[in-house]
C-alpha cells in the first residue's frame, strides 16, 4: 500500500511539472510570433542599406571615411557576445558561449589582442564565474531589443574604432533562420565591407547631395541596423529554442506519466490479487 501511495504522490508532482511546461511552451510561443515579426520588419531596412551600399562602394572611400578602413591583420579585436537573460530553453546559451570562447581562442592564437563585451545575464555570469574579464556588460536589453539598445552598444565601439583604438569589431549572435533552425554565428561588423552577393549596378543617375555624403550618411545607419539585427534575431531564436525545450519537457512528462500509472494499475491490481487470495484462503481455512 505504501508504494500504491508513493506512485500517487509521483503522478501529482509530474502533472503540476507538466502543467508549467505546457503553460511555458505557450508563452514562448506567443512571444515568438512577435519576435519573429520583428525579424521579417527589420530584414526589408537592411536589404536597402545593403543596396545603397554595394552602388556606391568603391576602395578609395576607405580613405575618407575610417568605418571603411581595411586591416590585413587585426590585432586589436572587441567580441560582442549576445546571450539571454533567462534559462530554460535547452543548448542555446551554452552554444552561443562555445562559440565565443572558441572565437576568442582563435583570435589569441593569430597573435590579436581582444577584449570582450557580454550582453545577456547567462554569458555575463558564464564569464564571471571562469574569470574572464569583461569591458562591458549589458543586461538590460533582454528579449525585445530596439534600434536605440543596438545604439547604445555599437556606437562606443564605432568611435573607438574611429580613432583606431581596435581594429575589429566581431559579434556572436544566434542567426534565426526558422524557430527549429537557430545557429550560433560569428559576424564581423567593423570595417564595414562591400555587403556579399548584392551585384553593384552601373549608375545612370545624378547623386544629390554627393555620393560623399550619402556614404557618410548611411554608414553609421547599417552599422546600428547590424547590431540591431544581430539582437533581434538572438531574442526570436532564444524563444524558439525555449519552445522547443519546453514541449519536450511536457511530451516527456506524459510519457513518465503514462510510466507511472501503468506501474500503479499493476501495483494496484497485485495487491487487490492478494487480498482476494488471503480472503479465500480464509475462508477455506474455516471451512477446514
Amino acid at each position: 500500500m505504501a508504494k500504491a501511495r508513493e506512485l500517487r504522490r509521483r503522478i501529482r508532482s509530474v502533472e503540476k511539472t507538466r502543467q508549467i511546461t505546457k503553460t511555458m511552451e505557450m508563452v514562448a510561443t506567443s512571444k515568438l510570433k512577435r519576435a519573429q515579426d520583428r525579424v521579417v520588419a527589420a530584414r526589408p531596412y537592411a536589404a536597402a542599406l545593403a543596396d545603397v551600399i554595394a552602388d556606391l562602394f568603391h576602395p578609395e572611400l576607405s580613405q575618407r571615411f575610417p568605418l571603411l578602413r581595411p586591416v590585413a591583420g587585426p590585432s586589436r579585436v572587441a567580441l560582442v557576445l549576445i546571450t539571454s537573460n533567462r534559462g530554460l530553453c535547452g543548448g542555446f546559451n551554452a552554444n552561443l558561449i562555445r562559440l565565443g570562447r572558441l572565437r576568442l581562442a582563435e583570435l589569441a592564437g593569430a597573435g590579436a589582442e581582444t577584449e570582450l563585451h557580454a550582453i545577456g545575464r547567462k554569458g555575463i555570469g558564464y564569464f564571471r564565474y571562469v574569470g574572464q574579464a569583461l569591458a562591458s556588460q549589458r543586461q538590460d536589453i533582454g528579449d525585445r531589443p530596439t534600434p536605440a539598445h543596438a545604439a547604445e552598444v555599437v556606437e562606443p565601439l564605432m568611435a573607438r574604432f574611429e580613432r583606431g583604438e581596435l581594429d575589429a569589431v566581431e559579434v556572436v549572435f544566434a542567426k534565426f533562420n526558422s524557430p527549429v533552425s537557430t545557429p550560433p554565428t560569428t559576424l564581423r561588423i567593423l570595417p564595414i565591407e562591400a555587403p556579399a552577393g548584392v551585384k553593384r549596378r552601373v549608375a545612370n543617375y545624378l547623386l544629390r547631395p554627393s555620393a560623399d555624403e550619402i556614404v557618410g550618411a548611411i554608414l553609421p545607419l547599417y552599422l546600428h541596423h547590424q547590431m540591431y539585427r544581430a539582437l533581434v534575431e538572438t531574442a526570436a531564436a532564444e524563444q524558439g529554442a525555449r519552445r522547443t525545450a519546453m514541449k519536450n519537457a511536457t511530451d516527456s512528462a506524459g510519457e513518465m506519466i503514462d510510466w507511472l500509472r501503468r506501474t500503479y494499475n499493476r501495483a494496484r491490481q497485485a495487491q487487490i490479487t492478494q487480498e482476494i487470495a488471503e480472503i479465500v484462503g480464509g475462508s477455506e481455512a474455516l471451512k477446514g
